[in-house]
């Protein structure tokens, strides 16, 4: 039976608790050491439960290749976990089973990495397979072409998915010729593949000297070091020279670019703009002008044309960075009819953002949240693992995850105004249309000039 309007009982009912106390977070202490072959080794002790978790990561990635091969540093990590000198794939699936031990190999725009998991007892029988596939992977041609195949299928399914179509035009409209521009190879590409390109781009990768070990569990960090040195001491290789690339082109202007899917029922649309990496001093300031502007539930753009407008039912905005370079993106997927209408309030939500501070109360929502992310992110060893790759990939201060809160709360309304009016470039930003072209081309025309391009990258009159 429901309480009457007004009553104690229903007032007590819906009133919100008030927040308690932030709880600290308590880091272990972690190791940081560097191999005579130079590999860099950082190990954390985490006893809540048996386990050790762990990464290897190299820092080339497929931007490395871009311009000659797009995507070949994944194909080379998945070839890579096939088998090595000492191991058919069948024996490194049965050896894993025998541990109850996770293991995969993939690779980003930046970095490869093999990850793995297992019980503490199996740590060092699963470090030893770990270290045989960074230096002796064999390259099985027939996993080779297995790989090859499926991957010629997974492009020809993205070439059909509107976000992935809208997430590659705007990366290749904000990064122009540099390597980041290119999200993921083509049909020709993967089919142009050679089995000795992926045995050479491992060889020139898969170095101690370009690698970070990250080991977190159930063990004592003095042993494990030692562990390690045994395991990975013998293995040889310098850090690959770095090559020049082109730097992203000038923003000047708004552009839009139209990708077309014809019948498409609705269209998904990204506006996007340079803007920073993680160890930029700004990060955090960026960080929460994106959670008031798109980057949490209650953000500014979702009240607007998810809970007022009913255009879209999770738009969503945030800050990409790799390690050269970095983008703010917004997210939207409408029905046709309503594209022109919701770049407008896209645009709106940024220039306000731009124009005025924001008020404490929703400065302070946002700091909670960015905090409360955070501190889930420490839940489970994986979660804390990640925490301590970003500190070391992307080369930030030793103490960043210790004071990240802590400079989350000293952000004030001014550096939030601050951030967005320099990072959030409204002026010259890129806009990115994916649907069916007779249906949202004049909407779409309204924002600036426009290129159109079909579903496979060709541009159309």
């Amino acid at each position: 039976m429901p309480l009457p309007k007004g009553s104690p009982a229903a007032e007590r009912r819906v009133a919100a608790p008030a927040l308690g106390p932030e709880r600290p977070v308590i880091w272990p202490g972690r190791t940081h050491a560097k191999l005579g072959n130079g590999l860099e080794v950082v190990l954390l002790e985490h006893h809540a439960i048996p386990k050790v978790s762990g990464e290897l990561f190299f820092r080339t990635g497929n931007a490395a290749s871009a311009g000659r091969a797009p995507g070949l540093a994944s194909i080379t990590a998945a070839v890579a976990r096939t088998g090595t000198a000492r191991r058919t794939g069948r024996q490194i699936e049965e050896d894993l089973r025998r541990m109850g031990a996770d293991l995969s190999a993939s690779a980003g725009a930046d970095t490869s990495a093999i990850a793995f998991a297992a019980l503490a007892e199996y740590a060092d029988k699963l470090l030893e397979l770990v270290s045989e596939l960074a230096r002796e992977a064999s390259f099985p041609a027939d996993e080779f072409e297995r790989e090859r195949r499926q991957r010629l299928e997974e492009v020809r399914i993205e070439r059909t998915t509107p976000g992935f179509l809208g997430n590659e035009r705007l990366r290749k409209t904000l990064f122009g010729a540099h390597p980041y521009a290119q999200m993921s190879p083509n049909e020709k590409h993967v089919a142009a593949y050679r089995l000795d390109e992926l045995v050479e781009s491992y060889r020139a990768a898969y170095r101690p000297g370009n690698a970070v070990l990250i080991l977190l569990g159930d063990f004592r960090a003095e042993e494990m070091l030692a562990r390690v040195k045994r395991i990975f001491g013998g293995w040889e290789g310098a850090k690959p020279e770095s090559q020049g690339v082109a730097a992203p082109p000038a923003m000047r202007g708004r552009g839009v670019s139209l990708v077309d899917l014809p019948s498409a029922v609705q269209a998904q649309i990204l506006v996007g703009c340079q803007a920073i990496t993680r160890k930029h001093p700004d990060w955090i300031r960026l960080g929460l002008a994106n959670t008031i502007y798109g980057g949490a539930f209650n953000s500014r753009l979702v009240m607007n044309i998810r809970e007022a407008k009913g255009y879209t039912y999770s738009p969503r905005s945030g800050v990409t960075s790799f390690h050269e370079h970095g983008y703010f993106s917004v997210h939207a997927a409408v029905r046709n009819e309503v594209v022109a209408a919701t770049l407008a309030e896209i645009f709106y939500e940024l220039d306000r953002l731009r124009a005025l501070p924001v008020p404490q109360d929703e400065l302070a929502d946002a700091r909670n949240y960015l905090s409360g992310v955070f501190s889930l992110g420490l839940a489970t060893q994986d979660a804390m693992l990640g925490q301590l790759a970003t500190v070391y990939l992307h080369d930030l201060p030793e103490d960043y995850l210790e004071t990240y809160r802590e400079r989350v709360r000293a952000a004030s309304a001014e550096d939030v105004l601050a951030a967005a009016r320099t990072y959030f470039d409204s002026p010259n930003a890129r806009i990115v249309v994916v649907g069916d072209r007779r249906s949202v081309e004049s909407q779409a025309a309204l924002w600036g000039e426009m290129e159109v391009f079909g579903a496979q990258g060709d541009r159309l009159q």
